[in-house]
Formats: structure tokens, C-alpha cells, sequence
């Protein structure tokens, strides 16, 4: 049975104008913040969620932390992720698409309330042959 993929990173949390600004040390160009420290921990791991779920090779954690320099509004947690939970929570979120039908097409169908989004993926589950309960 496969393990599920966690990944662990640093990150320096910011307490700055009543909120918390997170950096990773290891992800350059992943950033989050939030109300709290809680709120700020929970956008963390899902900003490295999207920052990883899709990279084949992950970048090495920075395991020595003693010697990174911290401002007075700073601390330095460690952050965790189930890599493959992340995955299955938003793989099944909506996506937005822009499609154009002919206007007389689209008058009737309004006219009869069809509902575009589900209507579109009936059609692409059936035309692809795709499993209804994929989760």
C-alpha cells in the first residue's frame, strides 16, 4: 500500500499591522498571511499545497534553523502537508470556463432554464467516458 506524501518546510511567520505574513525559506515565491496565527498556519499549507502538488522533485528541507536571522516580530515554525490529501481536496473544485454558443441557441435554452455547468459536464462524462463518482 502506497504512503501518503508529507512534506515538512520552514517558515518564518511575520506579526505585522495586527495580521501574520508567511514566507517558506525552502519554497521561494510561496507566501501567505492571515488574521491569526492559526489562520496563518492553515493558508501556509495550503499555499504549499499549490506551490508543490504539481512539482516531480521537491525542493530539501532546511532542517538547521538556528542560524536564520529573525526580527523581533518573527518566529520560525515548521510546517507540514499530506501532499495527497491536498490533491484530493481540490481536485474535485470547480473550474472556470468561457465557451460561446450561437445567441438563438442560448435564448431557448434560457427560456427553458438549462443549466450550463451541469449540462457540460454530463456531456463531457459521457463524450469521455469518464466515471461519474471519480473522486
Amino acid at each position: 500500500m502506497k504512503k501518503d506524501v508529507l512534506l515538512t518546510y520552514p517558515a518564518i511567520f511575520t506579526h505585522e499591522d495586527n495580521q501574520y505574513w508567511v514566507e517558506f525559506v525552502d519554497l521561494k515565491g510561496c507566501f501567505s498571511d492571515g488574521k491569526t496565527l492559526a489562520e496563518a498556519i492553515e493558508n501556509a499549507k495550503e499555499a504549499m499545497g499549490l506551490y508543490l502538488e504539481d512539482l516531480e522533485e521537491y525542493p530539501k528541507c532546511t532542517t538547521d534553523i538556528k542560524n536564520i536571522k529573525l526580527e523581533d516580530n518573527q518566529i520560525i515554525s515548521f510546517v507540514t502537508i499530506n501532499l495527497d490529501d491536498h490533491k484530493r481536496k481540490y481536485e474535485n473544485k470547480s473550474v472556470k470556463k468561457t465557451l460561446s454558443i450561437p445567441a438563438w441557441l442560448n435564448t431557448i435554452a434560457e427560456k427553458e432554464n438549462v443549466n450550463f455547468s451541469q449540462l457540460l459536464q454530463k456531456a463531457l462524462i459521457e463524450t469521455l467516458n469518464v466515471d461519474k463518482l471519480r473522486k
